[in-house]
């Protein structure tokens, strides 16, 4: 099949979405397939056999790492010498507008996918409000696809219930050779630590640092566990403010990991704490998993599809009068209580990751394409 790929967001920005996709592409191109990504400019011209076309793009003013990309005359000429079978539109915004009117103008089947709960991002930017119009904008692009694609039974009952059509599940997929228990390292627990005791109590939190992921969740569970540490791994917008809310705890900033070093300090927490209630799926929480560290988790949107609470990590519920401030703490208390439980929750962690392989979830994904390919129009 030739593939062509609309998205928001790629290389070099680092995330979930981005770890899809690259995943994705290496094995639909280990499969024959040819694939062309449309994405922001700043991402290299080749990806694993796949050829690459940025297009010139701005930062968002209020969420800066994502970047506009505005569609232009040459993205239309390089997808028409390209000829895809069909076009596969993720995350519609800008560029993927544009991709969307594309496929429609060309008579390309259109395939779009959800990965970024957007209108659960906005009452965390003081922009509330707009959620019933941004679904509306969300109902109407998407609405153009033949198939919707969701990353979590939640996100697709949510949409569907919202009114978008044509919904299925894209299952989930995480690398179990690279994150794995066998990384746990003591040089790393050391380095996550920052010079404390080892207490036997290292909460980890990795990923992007912004005001939607509520990690400011996690200060009152350091202020009720005082034996606990606390490692944030990773990057974002707010980090100036984070610093300032876990000043005088015991938290140390880590900054950006990456490949094997991101591997051993997942396999060398204690407990993988992730406060988010907006995600479609959390992606990380399958990495931790994979690592062998039982997660704390929101029991919203995608998070139950993975955390079993009390099997394989413990889940909490984020809506109380607190913020969740109670129920989180509560739930880290129970993952850590006993040590022999504790290890029971790792080695049933890495038994649930064992069953989301890349391949599995990109042939998947191929036989979705198939489908569309099966029933969809000759193009004109």
């Amino acid at each position: 099949m030739k593939i062509a790929l609309f998205t928001e967001t790629f290389l070099p920005k680092v995330d979930g979405i981005v770890t899809r996709l690259t995943k994705t592409v290496q094995h639909l191109v280990a499969a024959g397939d040819e694939v062309l990504i449309f994405c922001p400019e700043g991402a290299p011209s080749d990806y694993c056999g796949a050829r690459v076309m940025g297009v010139p793009a701005m930062p968002l003013p209020l969420y800066p790492e994502l970047k506009l990309a505005l569609p232009r005359p040459a993205v239309a000429e390089a997808l028409e010498r390209f000829g895809p079978d069909l076009v596969h539109v993720v995350n519609p915004a800008v560029l993927g507008l544009g991709g969307i009117w594309l496929a429609r103008t060309k008579g390309y089947p259109l395939v779009a996918s959800y990965h970024t709960h957007l209108p659960k991002y906005l009452e965390h930017y003081g922009m509330g409000m707009l959620e019933p119009l941004l679904w509306e904008l969300l109902k109407a692009a998407h609405n153009q696809a033949v198939l919707n694609l969701c990353t979590s039974t939640a996100m697709v009952q949510e949409l569907s219930d919202k009114g978008i059509q044509h919904t299925a599940l894209w299952q989930r997929g995480v690398d179990t050779e690279l994150f794995r228990p066998a990384l746990r390292s003591q040089t790393m627990r050391e380095r996550l630590l920052n010079g404390r005791s080892d207490t036997g109590q290292l909460l980890l939190y990795i990923g992007r640092l912004s005001a939607e992921k509520q990690i400011e969740r996690i200060r009152p569970v350091l202020d009720a566990m005082p034996d606990a540490r606390l490692a944030l791994v990773g990057d974002g917008p707010y980090r100036q403010q984070l610093e300032s809310l876990f000043a005088g705890s015991a938290t140390h900033f880590v900054g950006y990991l990456a490949g094997e070093e991101l591997a051993s300090a997942y396999a060398s927490g204690d407990a993988f704490l992730f406060p988010s209630s907006t995600e479609t799926l959390g992606l990380v929480l399958l990495e931790a998993m994979a690592a062998g560290c039982p997660c704390v988790a929101a029991n919203r949107g995608g998070i139950p599809d993975i955390v079993s609470d009390g099997i394989n990590g413990c889940l909490y519920e984020p809506d109380g009068p607190d913020g969740g401030a109670g129920s989180l703490t509560a739930a880290t208390q129970r993952l850590l209580a006993d040590r022999s439980q504790h290890q029971q929750l790792r080695l049933a962690a890495r038994s649930e990751a064992e069953r989301w392989g890349w391949a599995g979830a990109t042939e998947q994904l191929r036989g979705y394409y198939r489908q569309v390919l099966s029933r969809a129009p000759c193009s004109v």
